[in-house]
Order: C-alpha cells, then structure tokens, then sequence
C-alpha cells in the first residue's frame, strides 16, 4: 500500500509547519514504520466539525483529535461569534468529562477563546455536560463547549459545541460555525496565547443553583418522603456523575443510596468496563452484583459526560433485568404524565418530545393523556431546538431519546442523566408507595397501551472503505427497499435525505416536514417500524426495529414478549438479504 497524493501532501504540511516537536515525531514514527494504514486514517481528511461538534480517536494528524484540530475548531467558532454578536461582550462556558486529556483540550479552547478577546467561564473541574447546558443559559452566554466523546471507547475525545440557548447548534448557525472552521486554511491563524484576565474559573456556585432549580421540579415529594429508604446502587462508570448525582439524591429526600466504589473515581481508562456504556450490560456488572447484595430497589448508571443513564429493576422472579432506553422513557414519561394528572397540573398547554426512532409507545401515552406530543429527528438537538422555539407558549414536561437520554423541566436543552436519576428515584418511590414496583408498573402500562418491543443492530465498519460500504448500503436500501420485513408487507418509505413519504402500495408521495436527515424508514402493514441511520459520531450505520402486540394480561408477558424477539429477528435477515 502507497499513500496516496493528497495524503502525503497534507502529512508535509504538518511535518513542516508550526506544530510541535513531539507532533511531528509520531508522525516520521509511523513514516519510519511504514504504517501507511494508520497514517491514512490519521490524514486522508480533515476531521470533520460536524453539527455536533467533533468526535474522533486522539493522535497526531488532521483526522484526530489533538491539539491542533481542537484549537481550529474554537478559532472558527470565536470568528463566528464575533460576527455573529459584533460590538458585544461574548461570554462562554467551558466544562469537560474525565476522559483523558479532556482537561487539557478544555485548557486549549479556553486559551483560544480568551486570546479572541472572549470572556470565559471555566469550570475548574470535572462536570457532567447538562451541567455546561445549564451554565450557558443561565450565565448569559452565547456558545458553550463541552470536552467529551460521550460513551466511546478510551482511544477517543470530542468536542460539543453549543449555541446561547443551551443547545447544540441547529440550522442556519450549525452550518455558519462549520463554514467558519472550514476557512481555516493554516494553524497559524489559531490564537493560542491565553489572556488570563478573560477566564474566569467556577463551579460550586453553579452546582448548587442547579441542584435547587432541578429539586423543585419535583412531582411527588410526598411518595418519596415515605419512602426515603428506597435502595438505590449508584455507578458514574468512572465518570463526570459522581460530582452531582448522589447530590441530587440526596437533595430529593433519598437517604440509602450505595455507590459502587471500584467505578466511583474518575479515569479515563474506565479501567473496570470494556466500554464506558451503560447501553451495555457489561458495563453494569459490578453495579449488579453489590444490587444483589444488598437487595436493591433500583439500579442507576450514568455514562462518562453524565447526559445518558441505564437502569436495572427486579423483576417478579427477584432477578435483576436491565431496562432498555425504549422502556424507562415511556416508564418516564408515563409517569410524569399520571403524576401530573393526579396533581391537576395538565392544562392542555403541555407537551412531551421523542426522536423518530424512538419507541410510538411515548405517542400513545400523550394521545391517551390529551398531552401535546412531537416527534424530532435523532439527536437531542432537535428536541432543544424544539423546547427553545416552544418556550413561553407550551409547557415542556419531558422528553428523550431510545439511546438512553432523557430530559425533565426546561432547565437545560440537552439530555440529562442527573435529572433523570433523580425522576427515576422519584418515579420507583411513586411505584412503591403504591405497593406496586416499577417493573410491575412497566407490564401494567404494557396491558393498558399495548407490548411495544424495539431492539437496535449496530454494524460497525471501519475507516475510510467503512464509510463508503455504509454509504453504499443506504444507497441500496434507498433505491430498493424491501417488498416484505417479517412476513408483512412494507407499506410506507420514509426517506428523510429526500424528504419524501412514499406509500409503496399507491406509489403516492407527500412532503415530509422535519428537517433533511439521512434515514430511512420502512412501515409495515402491521405496524412494524424499522429505520436504517449511519451514525453521526462512529463509524456504524444503525438499525432500528420496533414490533407491538396487544397484551392481555401481565402473566402473558413472557410468551408475548419471546413472539416479539422472534418477529424483530425474521426482519433483520430479511434486511440481510
């Protein structure tokens, strides 16, 4: 294998340019090596400053992030903002999660914001990324920068930008930030020169404001008084939500919370888990075992930047089951609308969001509860933008995502792990002082609304020739989707990039209107819903199944459940095929 001559060219300039001795000698490491693979990975583009920022493996070159690539990136933001906002004080927010260096590439964006003549605010430790959401709305701030690269494995780091509402950057800014890195064409246009006086460092201040405002949201005091003993195992996966969650808990009224103390400090080697993930059982091993132990109520584990979290409950064998992202969000949601009811707190100027891939279970609920619902497309800023355009005219109460995020109370505009541990305690106290629980809570809102069952396929392909098969798949689906997925009919295309609804049986199309996106999704005459997504942040395209069956009773649960998995599973090999 040869380099190609683009590759080469751009490896030269790094070589030869203004970047640092230790920089410059991993590069000629690899050129001595031969490693023509790697350095390819590392040069063939310029990592791309996505609409949610930057998310790669860490390492020398254009395609990595580093010092270099991080700085560009705030440069082109500082030349946006100072257009953008001429003539005013531009002030920011900066917070990073524990991953390694993520302190340091904080330290490099505050110096290239403060070189800019940018007022910043720094927070002078580790926090979870709501926190810098909520920090940026209510600090006056016109953007905000958070260093994390969420759940990815420990090779990697990130970089999310957000726009003064508090949430990631959404059309027409998202593109005029992309555009301003974009015409970077040297590193030494990047201002690295730290001014001292334009940082300003914080931290418990905001934490307790944060802590109170989210305390008040609380629905049901009263429950959770009663039972402020709920058994609570708490693990951050060696993350940003040891800073706030077991606060927020105990800020609720919950008095028995257990950490797990071998994930409790933070690393960024997350040297406990394969993946920092808490979509993963793995993940929640050791949270499971001490839940055992003690006989929990509730397990909770937030990821590395605390903005997801995973939850396992006892079921009616007294096993411990992990609930997916699909089945706490409707648990969520569910119960914050009965809660609400209960209170005589729905006015009808209310409203609760879900992403398109994300389980119709939420939609029956509202439609049941005469509750203003939306659908978004995938990622948490399109439910911020939402929440933003809405404020002041409807009530957010809640709202999220399949992938584990969730969000209660218009605090913030981005999915909130601290939050939603304090709501999911909330909610196992509301249950249990009901003498219910909330896996008995679950299978009843399943009786009343139908077993909705989803699982996600994830296919990742690596690099460069990953991208163009990912590519190449979507293209084939596109332009031949399947006539048949589990035995029923495919009825309806949704083809997001296009923006078309295609019913396949008339051949009759109409205008979608949510923004453009490259997803597709396939209806079946039975209501089977699968979506087909690369992903924004890896290297993976993503299928999304979603089969529902009426359920009779709690005690068919199992049998039903099973004929479910089997359905999901006929309709991947039929995407196979």
């Amino acid at each position: 294998m040869q380099l190609e001559a683009a590759t080469l060219s751009t490896i030269n300039q790094w070589l030869n340019g203004n970047y640092d001795t230790k920089t410059k000698e991993e590069i000629q490491q690899l050129l001595n090596k031969e490693a023509f693979t790697e350095l390819t990975d590392s040069f063939y583009r310029s990592l791309e400053f996505g609409t949610g920022g930057l998310r790669g493996i860490m390492g020398a070159g254009s395609n990595r992030i580093n010092k270099y690539t991080i700085g560009t990136a705030t440069q082109g933001l500082c030349n946006y903002l100072l257009k953008k906002y001429p003539g005013e004080k531009v002030k920011v927010a900066i917070a990073h999660d524990s991953r390694n260096n993520s302190d340091y590439f904080a330290g490099i964006t505050a110096d290239v914001f403060s070189a800019n003549g940018i007022h910043v605010y720094f927070f002078k430790a580790l926090r979870p990324t709501p926190e810098l959401s909520f920090a940026v709305r209510e600090l006056g701030c016109k953007s905000g920068v958070m260093l994390t690269a969420s759940h990815n494995p420990k090779e990697y780091n990130g970089y999310k930008a957000y726009g003064e509402d508090g949430g990631q950057f959404t059309s027409p800014d998202d593109t005029m930030v992309m555009d301003e890195v974009a015409k970077i064409s040297s590193i030494d246009e990047v201002k690295f020169d730290r001014i001292d006086a334009n940082v300003e460092l914080i931290g418990e201040e905001i934490d307790q404001l944060y802590l109170d405002k989210i305390t008040e949201l609380s629905v049901s005091p009263e429950a959770i008084a009663r039972q402020k003993d709920l058994k609570i195992v708490y693990s951050p996966i060696h993350g940003t939500g040891i800073t706030l969650v077991p606060r927020a808990l105990a800020q609720f009224g919950f008095t028995n919370l257990t950490i797990v103390e071998e994930q409790s400090k933070p690393d960024g080697n997350f040297p406990t888990v394969v993946y920092p993930n808490p979509e993963e059982k793995e993940a929640l091993t050791l949270a499971l075992k001490k839940a055992e132990e003690i006989d929990a109520d509730l397990v909770l584990a937030t990821d590395p930047d605390a903005d997801r979290v995973g939850i396992a409950v006892k079921n009616n064998d007294g096993q411990f089951v992990l609930l997916n992202g699909n089945q706490t969000g409707s648990l969520l949601i569910n119960y914050l609308l009965s809660a609400w009811e209960e209170k005589g707190k729905l006015t009808g100027d209310q409203y609760i969001v879900k992403t398109i891939v994300t389980s119709n279970l939420i939609e029956q609920i509202a439609i049941k509860k005469k509750v203003i619902f939306y659908n978004t497309l995938t990622g948490f800023k399109w439910i911020g933008q939402l929440m933003t355009k809405l404020q002041g005219k409807q009530t957010f109460i809640g709202g999220g995502e399949e992938s584990y995020g969730y969000l209660i109370g218009e605090l913030v505009r981005d999915k909130d792990a601290v939050v939603s541990c304090a709501f999911i305690s909330e909610m196992t106290a509301f249950y249990k002082d009901k003498g219910s629980s909330l896996y008995n809570a679950m299978l009843d809102m399943y009786v009343e609304y139908g077993l909705y069952k989803e699982e996600l396929v994830s296919i990742t392909k690596k690099g460069k020739t990953g991208a163009e098969e990912i590519k190449a798949m979507m293209e084939k689906f596109r332009n031949n989707p399947p006539e048949t997925l589990g035995g029923a009919k495919v009825m309806t295309l949704k083809d997001y990039e296009l923006g078309t609804e295609t019913d396949l049986l008339s051949g009759e199309k109409t205008e979608l209107t949510l923004p453009k996106s490259d997803v597709l999704q396939f209806i079946t005459v039975d209501g089977s819903i699968v979506s087909a997504r690369p992903s924004g942040t890896e290297p993976k395209i993503k299928f999304y199944c979603s089969v529902n069956a009426p359920l009779k009773d709690k005690e068919s649960f199992k049998e039903t459940d099973a004929r479910l998995g089997d359905k999901v599973k006929a309709i991947m090999k039929d995407l196979e095929a």
